[in-house]
């Protein structure tokens, strides 16, 4: 999958994406991430990006037009590399549909392309938004300063479903959210710790008993810190 991400600070998303799991992945060519800076599709000599919203209210807005440029800058360079993949436009906001495991789920399955918008200051003229962009879509209830880093996590929760980016697909297919339970208390060495010791069925070498007493927990956790997902399991 391709991830284009248009944004002000393309070095901070550099600086998260390109460690770690998601950074290898794009080392072996698992993903391809993509930053493209709106200040340099801006016709200003100052490179301005913002200005003051009609109206009247507090706070700059970012423009259309360097965004615009932006967007069809991007739709260039798929071009030139002979992309052609199934392509979503994303602004992340907080009027937009709350990220969760299903949605990411359904971002990796259904597109091969990501173009993510990175809102700033009081967000962006309302006419960009109805020009490109095909969703909309929140880490949570709250606001931040931008979209940089809910792009990050976005990126970082559809990356780590795809092929070639983590060593075994079980790695999360049995974690929280993606089996309807939350995962289950894991352990590793030292077998003691602090006076606390790794459960002994864990040490028993019985792989079916073991796997019953990890369900077990799994419905246990849920039900004590998210009682509404045994409700409805598939729940949003």
């Amino acid at each position: 999958m391709r991830f284009d991400i248009m944004t002000l600070f393309p070095d901070l998303v550099r600086t998260v994406l390109d460690e770690s799991i998601i950074g290898r992945a794009q080392k072996n060519g698992a993903i391809e991430v993509n930053t493209f800076n709106i200040r340099d599709y801006t016709e200003d000599k100052h490179r301005r990006v913002d200005d003051t919203p009609y109206g009247g209210g507090k706070g700059m807005l970012m423009m259309a037009p360097p965004i615009y440029a932006c967007y069809e800058a991007i739709l260039r360079a798929q071009e030139a590399d002979g992309y052609a993949g199934r392509r979503r436009v994303i602004y992340l906001s907080p009027q937009g549909t709350l990220l969760n495991q299903k949605k990411a789920e359904e971002l990796a399955q259904n597109y091969d392309n990501l173009i993510l918008l990175c809102g700033h200051y009081e967000g962006v003229d309302h006419r960009i938004i109805e020009e490109i962009v095909e969703e909309e879509i929140s880490i949570g209830d709250f606001v931040l300063t931008g979209g940089e880093i809910p792009a990050c996590i976005l990126t970082d929760c559809v990356a780590r479903l795809l092929p070639g980016v983590l060593a075994d697909t079980e790695c999360f297919e049995k974690e929280s959210f993606s089996s309807g339970l939350l995962e289950y208390p894991q352990y590793t060495r030292p077998y003691e710790f602090h006076g606390r010791r790794v459960p002994d069925i864990l040490l028993s070498g019985h792989h079916a008993k073991i796997d019953e007493w990890r369900e077990g927990q799994a419905e246990a956790v849920t039900k004590e810190r998210r009682p509404d997902l045994l409700l409805d399991p598939k729940a949003e």
